[in-house]
């Protein structure tokens, strides 16, 4: 599998993550108090199918459901279920597409009603180290530039920065080279390329870095419980430059949050 992409292929990624973005769009404007994950996940795969996609995670690995939906201390991989969600939860939600033989992949974590004052910091702290980590998603830089960007962000502000869990390279297929680590050294691991497609995913947590498997062979907690929160971007180099594929704006018109932090990568 190559790990540099067409500007063709670029634009079939984009496409595959466009329809992510306006699928977790679309669970904005239905994530509640009350609602339960498994209605969110039979929405998502009903949006999905209807716009031409098929559901990218479903299956993957034998993962049974259509989206990753992570509650407060869940950090990643959690399974839809019929427990109704809460005021004050903190809630990721990752979604995948396959479209036209490509994949979009890309995660959002959502404050639903009253949260606390440290949990907006914690969701405004990863979601920021996210561009900071794409800032540094250019040609001559390296992987290691990345991981080094996030962790210092989010360490110098006290939190832990998921170590086993990484982001990766995107294309036919869902994971593929490079692995992105959301931690490292500056000037170490792989030299980014024009055309190269990632998946760029901090998972940052309030507390300790360590993280506890469980025995459903998915799901994913903080090891001491304390909330954590995942961002996801998609992001090609065009230009010698970071361009994003991917978008919050739906999520932001459903919420009616106004936002320029994209801007700077948009495609010119």
């Amino acid at each position: 599998m190559s790990i540099t992409k067409t500007r063709e292929e670029i634009e079939l990624i984009r496409e595959s993550a466009l329809l992510v973005s306006k699928t977790l769009g679309m669970i904005a404007g239905e994530i509640k108090e009350g609602v339960t994950t498994l209605h969110l996940d039979k929405l998502a795969e009903d949006f999905i199918r209807s716009n031409g996609g098929i559901p990218g995670f479903l299956g993957l690995y034998d993962f049974p459901n259509t989206l990753c939906i992570s509650p407060n201390n869940q950090v990643v991989h959690g399974i839809p279920n019929n427990d109704p969600i809460r005021d004050g939860d903190v809630i990721s939600i990752d979604c995948g597409v396959l479209k036209n033989g490509y994949y979009g992949d890309h995660a959002y974590t959502f404050g639903i009603g009253n949260i606390s004052e440290d949990i907006t910091e914690l969701l405004n702290t990863t979601k920021e180290s996210l561009y900071e980590g794409i800032r540094k998603f250019k040609v001559g830089s390296r992987v290691g530039d990345v991981g080094f960007a996030i962790q210092d962000y989010c360490e110098k502000r006290g939190y832990g920065v998921v170590r086993e869990l990484v982001g990766h390279g995107l294309g036919k297929s869902m994971h593929e080279k490079p692995e992105m680590p959301n931690y490292g050294k500056r000037g170490k691991g792989k030299k980014f390329l024009e055309g190269m497609v990632v998946a760029i995913e901090p998972m940052i947590n309030q507390g300790t870095h360590k993280i506890t498997h469980h025995k459903d062979g998915w799901t994913i907690t903080t090891r001491d419980n304390k909330p954590s929160a995942h961002f996801e971007h998609n992001i090609a180099i065009v230009d010698g430059k970071p361009e994003l594929l991917s978008t919050f704006s739906y999520i932001y018109e459903a919420l009616g949050i106004h936002s320029e932090e994209e801007n700077e990568f948009k495609k010119v």
